[in-house]
């Protein structure tokens, strides 16, 4: 018997339709078992009506209530007593910490500017409301700096805009009627898990799955094979698969006249691309690419599925720019299973969200946008460094100069997010966030590392405890969320938490007053899209979930219709070379190949551990036990060669500073790279420092992305660097004084 007729049938229990809210691209809807004596949620399962989730939630959701009431939960707002840092708090009222918040922040906008504020969050939910909906109100209101959120996705996004035009593509049921399968720097299994079955659907049927990954993955060791492959070339990879589609005459011509522009330019840009050459970089034979892009030419329909992995370097976007142009080149889009997906995000890209933010509270003012990769540099004393944290996200984007960066930050509010762990360059954020000139509220259910440096600390409410909608980023349903229980302890939205610091702020604008299910219902009936039919406000509160209206099957690109200024998949674009880029498809290198010699260390890269989504779940105890502790998974080969054993307690260095690691000695990981999971809260690591102490806040070519996997390391036994140490005395530069060698 399912969960759902288990409880159906019970008369004191009482069923919530809801959908998870985590940075996931498969979100779940999923339904609440609730006694409504006690008010309490008894259990939850995957909705078995939703075409995605398919009554199956993931080892992490599905326990989602040991985190709704983990004994850790914050309950009632603190206020600071202690050194920053220091995580010491007591308790106060709301009435004491929203009137004393709202006192401060009226005193630091007096003097500083409402620039000086600056907003720090991200997809801790994805939920429209609860992400960024009252917030963004009471921001705009404010006139503080913009934030841009640049830390997942955005070299990518851009990449893939410049050649599709947006991030839309294949459905992803449509992936069962695929003949041959790229999971191109994606872990599925991990990361995605619900496509699994469509791809399973699409073995069964004779499909074959292959694997493109520097490491090993769950999803590599299920598939059908795995293309090792060098961190950041897949751009060359892609290049040379292009060349011998092309040079052998396996591309779909006729697809290529009708629906896309530029198809000279790109067979003279990788006549020079041969498989060769693109082996001496990307590490993939010569012979295998050949017979790669053979099959991917003739095996239709032939899908990608790319994920955010393949853009976290200096060449990011163009990678993801290059790798989206083989759908079109071979004629995929025609077929049903046949395309590529980066996200469906896109799909969604007409939904109207004027009266859900509401940027005309901001007026005429143009506040300066920082860069949310860059966190360290915009807490920075220097005005270069806080220069240098202004978003520019293209190549004829400019910099202020110093003396025009705008005001210190004196007043960060944090909410969705955990910088203190996540952001890049640890080292640089936890010196600003220690600062005692530094003003910083965290909205966030636990003490997490952030918290520990806050002055106040509010309780927020878990998806269990509120409204919210969901746009998902991997399917095309969008959902309702109902609050299932009432809040634990004193938390409460973060909508409401805003709500309550506008009016201390005497911000009297009517969008400060509207609940939670006003907005959302504005938001609903306020479309006009034809995608948005039949998306009503009752069809979501009596079903839970409503796919956007377009046709079954979705073939978005099988007749061109590309959303490009030329309505064509532009391998050729013109608004790249008006944004300062190569305008046909190149190779960016990430900024590990560029310069020093390949022996000078090792790469890092960083993926999540398959227990935590970011650093959510990082704190529950089921989930920490899993994982085991923060590991470094490193290659025989590279091991022996540093007097490396399985087990052994490892530092990890560059010129930003080092973390202690255990190692894990495994072929699961290419020579020449290693694989340190994340994203372990600091506090639960063995020196208080996790992998993003190593980190760099340098940008990717497009979107000012994130560069999280193109990290130059050292890496020795602990004792040896500890012996390094004592030598050069504490504090010194320890990058410099370790060999080549390791």
């Amino acid at each position: 018997m399912s969960k759902l007729s288990q409880y159906r049938s019970d008369p004191n229990v009482r069923i919530v339709t809801g959908v998870c809210p985590h940075d996931c691209p498969d979100s779940c809807s999923w339904q609440v078992a609730v006694d409504p004596a006690s008010g309490r949620a008894l259990d939850l399962w995957g909705h078995p009506d939703h075409p995605m989730t398919q009554g199956a939630l993931c080892t992490k959701v599905d326990r989602y209530l040991e985190r709704t009431y983990h004994p850790g939960r914050l309950t009632t707002p603190l206020k600071r007593v202690g050194p920053k840092g220091s995580g010491q708090f007591i308790p106060v009222t709301w009435d004491e910490a929203i009137g004393e918040i709202a006192a401060r922040l009226k005193q630091i906008i007096a003097t500083h500017g409402p620039e000086s504020v600056l907003p720090y969050s991200y997809a801790g939910t994805m939920g429209l409301l609860q992400y960024n909906a009252v917030s963004q109100r009471f921001f705009n209101v404010m006139g503080a700096s913009n934030l841009e959120r640049t830390i997942c996705s955005e070299a990518g996004f851009e990449g893939f805009r410049y050649t599709i035009g947006a991030t839309e593509g294949m459905e992803p049921d449509a992936y069962a009627k695929s003949k041959l399968i790229l999971i191109w720097g994606s872990n599925t299994l991990t990361s995605n898990i619900h496509l699994w079955n469509f791809i399973q659907e699409a073995r069964k049927a004779g499909g074959k799955v292959i694997v493109i990954d520097p490491a090993r993955t769950r999803t590599a060791r299920a598939a059908d094979e795995w293309i090792p492959i060098h961190p950041g070339s897949d751009g060359a990879l892609a290049l040379a698969m292009m060349h011998v589609i092309i040079g052998e005459g396996l591309h779909d011509a006729d697809y290529v006249a009708r629906y896309t522009l530029g198809f000279e330019a790109l067979a003279a840009r990788v006549a020079d691309w041969t498989p060769e050459r693109a082996a001496a970089i990307t590490g993939v034979p010569a012979p295998r690419i050949r017979d790669l892009a053979r099959a991917y030419a003739t095996s239709q329909p032939a899908a990608i599925r790319i994920n955010y992995g393949l853009q976290r370097h200096a060449g990011g976007g163009m990678a993801v720019r290059t790798v989206a142009c083989l759908p079109a080149l071979i004629g995929a889009w025609r077929h049903e299973g046949g395309g590529i997906q980066l996200s469906a995000s896109g799909v969604f890209r007409h939904l109207d969200t004027r009266s859900l933010y509401r940027h005309d509270l901001l007026g005429d003012r143009k506040p300066r946008s920082i860069n949310m990769n860059r966190l360290g540099d915009a807490l920075s004393l220097d005005p270069a460094d806080i220069a240098r944290a202004h978003y520019h996200p293209r190549p004829v984007d400019t910099l202020p100069m110093p003396e025009a960066a705008g005001p210190l930050v004196k007043a960060l509010i944090v909410y969705n997010s955990n910088p203190a762990a996540v952001a890049p360059n640890q080292s640089a954020v936890h010196r600003g966030l220690q600062r005692e000139d530094l003003f910083t509220v965290v909205l966030d259910h636990f003490q997490t590392d952030t918290a520990d440096y806050a002055d106040y600390l509010l309780p927020a409410t878990t998806q269990m405890e509120h409204w919210d909608i969901l746009k998902p980023y991997g399917h095309l349903h969008l959902a309702l969320n109902q609050p299932a229980i009432a809040p634990v302890g004193e938390s409460l939205p973060n909508s409401e938490i805003f709500r309550r610091l506008a009016a201390a702020m005497g911000y009297d604008d009517p969008g400060f007053r509207q609940s939670d299910e006003e907005i959302l219902r504005e938001l609903v009936e306020s479309q006009r899209h034809p995608r948005f039919e039949g998306i009503t406000w009752q069809a979501l509160c009596e079903r839970g979930f409503v796919r956007l209206n377009v046709p079954t099957p979705y073939l978005p690109f099988a007749q061109g219709n590309f959303p490009t200024p030329s309505g064509k998949c532009e391998f050729y674009s013109e608004r790249m070379a008006a944004d300062g880029y190569d305008p046909v498809p190149t190779y960016h290198p990430p900024a590990w190949q560029q310069g020093a010699a390949p022996e000078a260390g090792l790469i890092c890269i960083s993926p999540p551990a398959h227990s935590f989504l970011n650093s959510t779940f990082a704190n529950v105890e089921r989930f920490q036990r899993r994982e085991q502790t923060p590991l470094l998974k490193i290659h025989p080969d590279d091991a022996a060669a540093r007097n490396i054993h399985d087990g052994m307690s490892v530092q990890v260095v560059n010129d930003l500073g080092s973390v202690t690691l255990i190692a894990q000695i495994t072929t699961d990981i290419i020579p020449g790279t290693v694989h340190a999971p994340g994203v372990w809260w600091a506090k639960h690591s063995g020196d208080g420092r996790n992998i993003n102490q190593i980190t760099s806040q340098a940008e990717a070519d497009m979107g000012a992305g994130a560069s999280f996997y193109d990290t130059r390391v050292w890496v020795m036994p602990a004792a040896l660097l500890h012996e390094v140490a004592e030598r050069k005395g504490e504090g010194s530069d320890l990058s410099l004084t370790v060999p080549a060698a390791v």
